[in-house]
């Protein structure tokens, strides 16, 4: 099966970040509550930023806030229109495209990528928003290509696994719920993420030495209760990988390379989040 497109997008993320600051420019967030939004990968990029609704909450309770940064891959994410349009406010498009719906409503569009991913299983288009948010906010973004090409040359071993966990908190929780978006939908694993505190919290009644399970360490009180989950999954029985993290852009890498590895062992084509069958093609057309 192939992988070919979701492999080169993976392994062009260094170069796609290195154009990044030059892609944001002099642009910065203004002064006032910034609410981020967004659907699926979009979504979790977008909770990097700071305070995040997923889009359809969005539409249901547009924020009272001073600006609303919508991040859609191709700028035209239906429902992430929708919450742009429900707002009562300025706009802000993170995108990869400049020409999508949503950026005829929006006040500024950033075009975080030199071309739009081909893959649908989006991995530099995320990593490229993500880096984009952080240099709107004025950090200093340039250190991230580097780091990710280290994470390229270290990736997980992987495994013939029935299930995986992935394990994370603060800063980490939206690369927890990436990663295994990353896996289900391109290599068509039962992933599942877990809330460091919550997994503490009855979680652990469903996990057995059936399920592989990566902890993200995060950093302060956050580590301290990652240590806590090593733990106790240890007296269960699973196999658990102490994940250290630096940054969701370089964290999430790890587990694209794993997604891809474990992708080619079950025989699964990571390229089209299995658009090409007919099934999962039906459902898909059936929403919209």
């Amino acid at each position: 099966m192939s992988g070919e497109l979701t492999s080169k997008s993976i392994q062009a993320q260094p170069e796609w970040l290195r154009g990044v600051p030059e892609r944001v420019g002099a642009r910065r967030f203004p002064d006032g509550r910034v609410v981020f939004t967004g659907c699926g990968t979009s979504f979790h990029a977008a909770q990097t930023g700071g305070e995040a609704l997923h889009a359809l909450e969005a539409v249901l309770r547009p924020p009272e806030a001073d600006l609303l940064v919508c991040v859609s891959h191709e700028g035209e994410t239906p429902l992430t229109l929708e919450a742009a349009q429900a707002f009562g406010g300025p706009v802000w498009l993170v995108t990869g495209k400049p020409d999508g719906r949503i950026g005829e409503v929006s006040e500024e569009v950033i075009v975080v990528t030199p071309e739009v991913e081909e893959s649908y299983c989006h991995t530099g288009s995320y990593t490229c928003a993500v880096a984009a948010l952080d240099a709107l906010r004025g950090a200093d973004v340039r250190w991230l290509r580097l780091a990710v090409e280290h994470a390229l040359a270290d990736p997980f071993e992987g495994g013939d696994w029935e299930r995986v966990a992935v394990v994370g908190a603060g800063r980490d929780w939206p690369t927890a719920q990436e990663a295994v978006l990353k896996l289900r939908e391109g290599a068509h694993i039962p992933a599942e993420a877990h809330h460091t505190e919550q997994i503490l919290h009855g979680h652990l009644a469903a996990i057995d030495e059936r399920v592989r399970v990566f902890v993200l360490e995060g950093e302060g009180r956050a580590a301290e209760r990652a240590a806590d989950v090593v733990g106790a999954l240890g007296e269960i029985g699973a196999e658990t990988t102490l994940v250290p993290t630096v940054h969701p852009v370089v964290d999430i890498v790890r587990f694209q390379l794993l997604t891809v590895d474990l992708a080619e062992r079950r025989g699964v084509n990571p390229d089209r989040i299995r658009w090409d069958d007919p099934r999962w093609d039906a459902a898909r057309r059936s929403y919209g």
